[in-house]
């Protein structure tokens, strides 16, 4: 008995052992699935959240200089405070702090910051006058109604940015201001905010040592446009400015302009405008990762391309001394003809006679870019327009200097021949009117018309040519249209019914014959007068004009392209022969006529060719002059002039002048020099009676 109890005994005890190392290894393997089941659920909670954005990298912009490679725009490395998406606050309230505190810093420091919100600065809000399209596009974009007013709008910011009403009325409005600046440039993790540009390097330490307590806010080298020359062809360079709506984004973009971004700075005015696509290269860009709302790397992904430097045919001295000359010629004029004390205004163009390569083109007034960039409104403001670019935009009667147009078509058509004469006896009867010449020549031929300027002569061949004939050959010299040049320029108009009707006018059939000595309706520009006188030097040949000569890399260390020469039109193609001969000596005999001695251009060396004007304008009378030289085989052309004043021709002598002095090797500049050292002792100039200008009518 007592056998079969230990047995039962010892079954039990070892029963008990196998079941507890049972329940042990099942307890063991329940709480190992758990950690198991609760390893795999933490790992879900945590899982990696990453995104990748593509940021801008900005290129270079290229830069503009002269024939001489001497820049008149370039670019300097500066500093420009951004505001980054991925490292700016989500919480409204603390970016505004942040805001503030930078807003502060930039005030300190006398910097503006970024803000076009078209809504007064300070209360009581007002819109901003002459800004209706950013006024409507602020309304839209801040979903209000077009009745919205400026209080309005600045409330609704207020309240979509949870603007404190702990900040002052003008920390407010700054804050508005900003807010909206960055909604307006697309602010996101691809696009940058630019809260300040070109800040100096005292403000860039100050916010450096800051950067910790500043989040998002951050200090980048970048190519600032500067520029070098301000009084060199202001008008025709230009400016860049930002990108101010998102129509003209949208208009870039239509463009084939696929890389743009709301920060950037385009070309708005002139060659910078014209030339964008050249200047301002190709943009590269980087990969900011964000994994789990922290930026874990940034990669350049592509190295940004700079923009093509564009040299000009222009040479930036001579630019300057033509400016001076005209300058000089009204201010004489005002000083000593009372006639004349509101010769303010003028414009000279020079042209290189192979190919229309613009040399020089002043204009006045004027104005200096750098000055234009600080003030726009005290610059545009100021007396006699000086936006105005009357070189190329000015719009004028051209009076005789149209003559040799007219000359031209007769001689082509085979109205006249070189033998061909009219009778002036002072005064011409047209269908019972009047028309009248400032001399009495007798019986002229074509060549002494055009010296002498008898207006009779050339009534009579108008009757001859007819207006339609005459219209041809205007349009062929390059009148009534723009003639192409990179910056832009005006085409003026012609006189015909078609202007008449246009300008509210009555055309009748004596308008003929004022036309046909550039008076009437007709208006040109010095631009195309100076390229008149070309095609005359080239025998017919008309080259459309141009500032740019070639195309290099961004560093300048590789030409890429060089402009050739563009033939558009040919102006007595068949018979140059039996046309310009005659032209050419009626000019020629024109230069001869004697001048005081400083203008005289008799004994130069060469024969210099001209034709003058005296057109009738709201002013009185304006001058003008076109010409070449050398006559014979000409390298330059021109054109000047001066609204209200008198003798434009005296201001010839100084363009050759100018010309010979930064083209040493040409053949102007070594007759000249042969002429100076010819003359070893000075020779008293004799006295000359200055023989009046003809007046037409």
């Amino acid at each position: 008995m007592k056998e079969i109890l230990r047995q039962i005994s010892e079954f039990l005890r070892s029963s008990f052992l196998v079941l507890l190392v049972c329940v042990s290894a099942s307890l063991a393997i329940y709480r190992l699935v758990k950690l198991q089941i609760v390893a795999a659920e933490e790992e879900s909670h945590t899982q990696i959240v990453e995104s990748v954005y593509t940021q801008v990298i900005p290129a270079v912009r290229g830069e503009i200089v002269d024939c001489n490679a001497e820049p008149i725009v370039s670019n300097k490395i500066g500093y420009s405070l951004i505001i980054e998406k991925a490292y700016f606050p989500e919480d409204h309230a603390a970016g505004n702090d942040m805001i503030i505190r930078v807003v502060n810093l930039l005030k300190d420091a006398g910097y503006d910051w970024n803000d076009t919100l078209p809504i007064s600065k300070s209360k009581p809000y007002v819109f901003e006058k002459d800004r209706e399209n950013d006024i409507a596009q602020m309304k839209k974009m801040l979903r209000l109604n077009q009745y919205a007013t400026a209080e309005n709008c600045i409330d609704k910011l207020i309240s979509d940015y949870e603007i404190a009403d702990r900040y002052s009325e003008q920390e407010k409005r700054n804050l508005a201001g900003i807010r909206y600046e960055m909604q307006l440039r697309s602010f996101s993790m691809s696009n940058v905010f630019y809260l300040c540009n070109d800040i100096d390097l005292k403000t860039v330490t100050r916010i450096k040592e800051l950067r910790v307590t500043l989040s998002g806010v951050n200090v980048i080298e970048q190519a600032i446009r500067t520029v070098e020359n301000g009084n060199v062809l202001p008008h025709e360079i230009g400016y860049v400015g930002p990108i101010y709506s998102t129509e003209e984004f949208q208009a870039l973009k239509e463009n084939g302009h696929d890389d743009y971004t709301l920060s950037d700075q385009v070309g708005k005015t002139g060659l910078e405008s014209a030339c964008e696509a050249d200047l301002r290269g190709v943009n590269g860009k980087k990969e900011i990762t964000v994994t789990n709302g922290e930026v874990s790397s940034v990669v350049i992904s592509q190295e940004p391309v700079g923009g093509k430097t564009i040299q000009l045919t222009v040479n930036s001295k001579m630019q300057q001394q033509l400016q001076k000359l005209l300058a000089d010629h009204c201010e004489t004029l005002r000083n000593t003809d009372p006639e004349c004390r509101d010769a303010n205004c003028g414009a000279i163009v020079v042209l290189d006679t192979k190919d229309n390569a613009m040399l020089g083109a002043a204009t006045l007034p004027t104005y200096d870019l750098s000055e234009l960039l600080e003030n726009y409104n005290q610059v545009a403001e100021q007396e006699n327009f000086p936006l105005i670019n009357r070189a190329t935009d000015g719009l004028y009667r051209p009076g005789s200097t149209f003559k040799t147009i007219t000359a031209t078509a007769g001689l082509d058509s085979g109205k006249i021949n070189a033998d061909s004469e009219f009778y002036c006896d002072q005064r011409l009867v047209y269908i019972d009117h009047p028309f009248h010449c400032t001399g009495r020549h007798r019986n002229i031929n074509v060549i002494n018309s055009i010296t002498v300027s008898c207006n009779i002569f050339f009534y009579e061949l108008s009757t001859r040519l007819g207006l339609d004939l005459l219209l041809d050959y205007e349009r062929l010299f390059g009148l009534g249209s723009p003639l192409g040049l990179e910056s832009g320029d005006s085409g003026g108009y012609l006189a015909c019914p078609e202007t008449y009707d246009e300008l509210g006018i009555d055309w009748y059939v004596g308008c003929l014959l004022q036309a046909a000595i550039g008076q009437s309706e007709v208006q040109v520009t010095p631009l195309q007068m100076a390229t008149v006188a070309s095609t005359i030097a080239n025998n017919g040949v008309r080259y459309r004009p141009h500032l740019i000569h070639s195309y290099w890399n961004n560093t300048m260390t590789e030409q890429l392209s060089v402009k050739a020469p563009e033939i558009v039109a040919q102006v007595a193609q068949n018979n140059a022969d039996t046309v310009y001969p005659y032209v050419k000596a009626g000019m020629i005999g024109a230069a001869r006529t004697p001048m005081w001695g400083e203008y005289d251009l008799n004994n130069l060396g060469f024969d210099v060719a001209i034709k003058t004007g005296t057109p009738q304008s709201p002013r009185g009378t304006d001058s003008f002059v076109i010409g070449f030289a050398p006559a014979q085989d000409p390298e330059i052309a021109f054109c000047a002039m001066v609204e209200g004043g008198k003798n434009a021709k005296f201001m010839v002598r100084g363009i050759l002048d100018s010309y010979a002095e930064n083209y040493p090797n040409s053949r102007i500049a070594i007759a000249l020099n042969q002429r100076n050292q010819a003359e070893t002792l000075p020779a008293e100039e004799p006295e000359v009676t200055e023989p009046a200008e003809p007046v037409e009518e």
